[in-house]
């Protein structure tokens, strides 16, 4: 038998005892150590974890066996091991947050089949003999879901059905409904958080960013932030902000993990943060009752979503629900603020095209192509007779012409190789003679220019975005 180490850093964690094969011995053996850093593994004289499940920013999970039932049922241990580096007070934040795991997890998985029911929560001290001192581990666990994360289902198929991620909705929305009604908020719902276990039935998972719900309203007075937990792209604007989060904090993190199991895309590659809007339509076909649900779900304002589990459920299941979510999305597009704050997403009603993002390595390829065509029409242009003034509005009109056929995506990739490479053949062509190392070497020269200034302003852009 496997026991796997709980000690943060140990350096070979897997410790093997072919003796504890044998169910006799297993029952009757008091203890077993690390062979690498000493550390007990028998944890509470009953729990013997074996397999590494996860690792996370505050500690691991680890498959276990409790020794103490008939079965030696499977079940999971999560260790809390937070950064070395960590100051006392976000050291006591952190310790709260996996307590308060716990005491959800006792009052919610005990009452609802569809959350981790809780086995035990406790704390060992264990001399490190390295470090000469205590050291604190605090432990809990849990029942173990036999099955896949959505996340992990969607690696294996690809895009979910529509009929596939409305029986989700239809599964999920009563287990938050539940959590909800108990008072408390989950905070990180998102695809690897959903199981669904070997009979087909959804779990929800993880609760350790929980947060209890109070009834103290959003104000100037009230914006004081108790520890900030949220997954990027899942949280919405009120939980990134650090205000007083609701149910339906929770109801568009779910929209937000429909999108994704529909898409088969990343929340960064469905938000459009220039314009503050969710474009996701133009990737899938649902039918409009879908559309419209998820729309109202991720509104940026809370009280503009639905209030409850209960109502999306509703308007799942109505018929004559369309009309009247449309007409309140509709609403809210129209009453959104002209500059609304970035991290306040806003649905478009209506399919539209992703707004096109450039790669820094496309800016920059693009920068040197627009140098280089600089310094070829410079060259040209200086043996033609015309007026100095025309030149250089003839230089400048063309040189905005490729910019805007870039910024279009007219042309891109290998079309600025092939425009490069044509324009240098026909000027060399038509200047030869008369200085080949001038009609190399000037292009390239304006070329990394072009390079520099981009660079130089898209660091200016970044240090001035920071403080504004």
């Amino acid at each position: 038998m496997e026991l796997y180490c709980t000690r943060s850093g140990c350096p070979r964690p897997v410790n093997s005892f072919a003796e504890l094969d044998d169910l006799t011995v297993l029952k009757r053996v008091s203890q077993k150590y690390c062979t690498a850093c000493g550390m007990p593994l028998i944890l509470r004289d009953r729990y013997l974890p074996g397999k590494l499940l996860g690792k996370g920013g505050f500690g691991v999970a680890v498959l276990a066996r409790d020794r103490d039932t008939p079965t030696k049922r499977s079940c999971v241990v999560k260790v809390f091991r937070p950064p070395e580096n960590l100051t006392p007070n976000q050291l006591q934040k952190a310790q709260n947050l996996f307590e308060r795991e716990a005491a959800v997890l006792e009052q919610l998985g005990n009452e609802h089949p569809q959350i981790p029911e809780l086995y035990a929560f406790f704390e060992l001290s264990v001399l490190n003999r390295s470090l000469g001192k205590e050291e604190q581990f605090f432990y809990l666990v849990q029942e173990f879901i036999n099955g896949q994360t959505l996340e992990e289902e969607q690696k294996l198929k690809g895009k979910f059905l529509e009929d596939e991620v409305v029986e989700i909705l239809r599964e999920i929305l009563p287990v938050l409904q539940f959590v909800h009604e108990k008072g408390t908020i989950h905070r990180d719902i998102k695809p690897s958080n959903i199981m669904r276990d070997r009979q087909g039935r959804l779990h929800l998972l993880d609760f350790g960013a929980v947060k209890q719900v109070t009834s103290v309203p959003i104000s100037e007075n009230s914006h004081k932030s108790t520890g900030i937990i949220y997954t990027q792209g899942y949280a919405p604007p009120e939980q990134m902000s650090g205000f007083q989060v609701y149910p339906a904090t929770d109801l568009y993190a779910l929209a937000v993990s429909c999108l994704t199991l529909l898409t088969r895309k990343s929340p960064g590659e469905l938000y459009d943060s220039y314009n503050n809007e969710w474009r996701w339509r133009n990737y899938v076909q649902v039918s409009d009752r879908l559309a419209n649900i998820l729309d109202r779900m991720l509104l940026p304002a809370p009280q503009q979503r639905f209030a409850s589990a209960e109502e999306v459920l509703t308007a799942l299941n109505s018929k004559s629900a369309l009309a009247s979510i449309q007409s309140q999305v509709t609403r809210s597009l129209i009453q959104k603020p002209q500059n609304p704050p970035i991290s306040q997403p806003a649905s478009p009603l209506v399919p539209s095209s992703p707004r096109p993002r450039f790669s820094l390595w496309e800016v920059l390829a693009g920068a040197a192509f627009t140098g280089f065509e600089g310094g070829l029409l410079l060259i040209a242009l200086r043996f033609l007779p015309i007026p100095a003034g025309v030149k250089m509005g003839l230089w400048g009109m063309i040189l905005g012409g490729l910019i805007f056929a870039q910024n279009r995506r007219l042309i891109e990739k290998f079309d600025l190789l092939i425009i490069a490479g044509i324009t240098f053949a026909l000027v060399g062509f038509l200047l030869r003679g008369r200085g080949i190392l001038f009609i190399i070497g000037l292009p390239i020269i304006t070329g990394l220019v072009a390079i520099a200034i981009t660079i130089l302003f898209r660091l200016i852009y970044k240090l001035v975005s920071r403080f504004l």
